[in-house]
């Protein structure tokens, strides 16, 4: 599995296609308080925007959302400013800082979710990587006169040309209105993608970030194009990275038939190893619906059996991509 440097967290040449993105994603989970977040700023020079999602997991299960979008024409990368929210690059590949001071609306999750009250959050974190920069250049290592499969050259077009994923920690601490949470080291994940974006280009995918302990941590995307599916994603292992073979997905879903409340894994890694994991959503969030578009984020506690026997508990994010079909439904059934 490549491992990549750290001029990656840096600004990369800006095409042509009007739907280039580079964007920068966190998420981090602190059992302790019952908190946690997610959160992405995307940078769009083509089209000139740049846009910011902050939710944060409130404890007891409401979801504290920001959102702003902001003109942005140039690509910028140490320093992230949208509205309320700030990303800091500390040293890139390594430490990041993520800040906010801003009030955000309250939702309820569920079916019969209602909104009608905001929180002020103030947030003042760090995060620090625990492995490296796992990932693709965007060439995914083929030498210039080789090709992508189909599949591969599809979700390139559609989903990011390059992209890293780290696993880290969490400190510092957030303030919910009043309450203020210290946060000594949850754990979380961070990506950062690059190149064209198109919410409306994959079938489907399933998106996995998962931390079952302080030495094993597994990412990656199962992704469905019209050229095929594409199975993609790392396991970092006792110090090592190797590549995943495969993710054999079954999900208990709610009874409205698109949303995940159990899932189970079977992650084959090109070593020849199989991680057998169950993840029991705690909570689910509509994060995109927008047209035919369904994102549901899930964030679930997880339970690992590895190769050698041993079990493993954590938690992690189980996000699932739909596009639905006029009946309101997926057009890729939900496996």
């Amino acid at each position: 599995m490549p491992i990549l440097e750290p001029h990656h967290d840096l600004a990369h040449p800006v095409e042509d296609d009007r739907s280039w993105s580079e964007s920068y994603y966190f998420n981090a989970f602190d059992p302790d308080s019952d908190a946690g977040l997610f959160t992405r700023i995307g940078i769009r020079p083509n089209e000139g925007t740049m846009d910011v999602g902050m939710s944060v997991w409130l404890p007891g299960g409401e979801l504290a959302e920001y959102r702003e979008v902001v003109e942005q024409h140039e690509m910028i990368d140490t320093m992230l400013d949208v509205g309320a929210v700030r990303y800091e690059m500390l040293e890139p590949t390594a430490s990041w800082r993520i800040a906010m001071d801003g009030d955000a609306p309250v939702r309820s999750l569920g079916v019969d979710s209602t909104g009608g009250r905001s929180v002020h959050l103030e947030i003042e974190l760090r995060f620090d990587a625990t492995t490296p920069a796992i990932g693709t250049d965007g060439t995914n290592g083929l030498r210039p006169s080789a090709s992508r499969s189909p599949a591969a050259a599809s979700a390139a077009g559609t989903t990011g040309k390059g992209h890293l994923e780290q696993a880290g920690r969490c400190s510092g601490w957030l303030s919910i209105g009043d309450q203020r949470l210290e946060w000594s080291g949850a754990r979380g994940m961070r990506d950062k993608s690059w190149g064209p974006r198109r919410w409306r280009g994959p079938k489907m995918w399933r998106w996995f970030s998962i931390n079952v302990g302080e030495d094993l941590h597994l990412g990656g995307i199962r992704l469905a194009t019209d050229a095929g599916e594409l199975h993609r994603g790392w396991v970092w292992d006792a110090g090592r990275a190797t590549s995943i073979r495969r993710w054999d997905v079954a999900t208990e879903l709610e009874d409205d038939r698109v949303t995940q409340r159990v899932v189970h894994l079977g992650v084959e890694d090109k070593a020849g190893r199989t991680f057998t994991l169950v993840g029991t959503v705690l909570r689910v969030a509509d994060i995109g619906r927008g047209g035919a578009t369904l994102v549901n984020e899930g964030l679930a506690s997880w339970t690992c059996l590895d190769p050698t026997g041993a079990t493993h508990t954590g938690y992690g994010i189980c996000e699932y991509l739909h596009q639905l079909g006029d009946d309101g439904m997926p057009v890729v059934a939900v496996e």
